[in-house]
């Protein structure tokens, strides 16, 4: 599907969002890239730009960022959204907080791994009447099917539980692992990971990357949640976050929802 964009294959109406004050990119390693502009009122936006056809689409986390704002949640406000049938971009505003991937924050795991529970529980406990987005486990399980169908899964992507897996390999025991009853469905943010929860005096105080929210099992974000754990803070503090959301241990939930994490980004 190519690189992320640069600034010039931006179209027109995109650039302009960038002449609003002095702009820096400050993301692009994998598919998207994303600018930051600050006005000369002080006001920060983002500009984020993939190509079309990357899934979640920017358009889908327009609608999820709408969507969840009407409900209360502190998710970024929608600027501008639009394509020209090859780059597509959506411009938000900032949201208020520091990236829980910031030292300080990674430096006292006992203290933010509880807020970072607390804030998924937060996220969980929102109102899901006539929720549109659905990602039951069958739609899931089609996803990632069709991605494999795609040729779009880059086995060396996997992380190290899953790298001895092929890809046919993978899905094979995705399917094997699915639970054959679902259960507990709540919005589920999709990608519930340190780099997306905004903090602020011990709570959360806002939420990014919202393209993969959907109706959906708890354990899909609390299995990613907890493995996000790990990955920042080293181990030791999954059961920390567990207990601190109010939830025990389902290994086999885990165990799913963690490679469909592998096959469906």
């Amino acid at each position: 599907m190519g690189s992320a964009p640069n600034f010039m294959q931006l179209p027109a109406e995109a650039r302009r969002h960038l002449a609003a004050g002095p702009s820096e990119l400050i993301y692009n390693p994998f598919h998207t890239a994303t600018w930051r502009t600050t006005h000369g009122s002080g006001a920060v936006h983002y500009l984020k730009a993939r190509r079309l056809g990357r899934c979640p689409s920017l358009a889908a986390e327009r609608d999820r960022c709408e969507w969840l704002a009407g409900r209360g949640l502190p998710v970024p406000e929608i600027v501008d959204h639009g394509d020209d049938g090859w780059i597509e971009w959506l411009v938000t505003v900032e949201v208020t907080g520091v990236a829980a991937v910031e030292r300080d924050h990674l430096r006292a795991p006992g203290r933010t791994v509880p807020v970072l529970a607390e804030g998924l529980r937060a996220f969980h406990e929102v109102d899901d009447t006539d929720c549109p987005f659905d990602y039951h486990i069958t739609q899931a399980i089609a996803h990632a099917a069709g991605r494999v169908t795609a040729g779009g899964i880059d086995p060396r992507g996997f992380h190290d539980v899953h790298r001895h897996l092929g890809v046919e390999q993978a899905l094979a025991r995705l399917r094997a692992l699915a639970p054959h009853v679902e259960r507990d469905l709540v919005v589920c943010h999709g990608d519930y990971c340190f780099p997306n929860v905004l903090l602020e005096d011990d709570r959360v105080v806002g939420y990014l990357d919202l393209g993969e929210v959907g109706l959906a099992e708890r354990w899909r974000d609390l299995a990613v949640a907890t493995w996000s754990v790990t990955w920042n803070v080293g181990p030791g503090y999954e059961d920390l976050f567990l207990d601190a959301y109010g939830v025990e241990w389902d290994l086999d939930r885990r165990d799913f929802y963690r490679l469909l994490y592998d096959l469906e980004a």
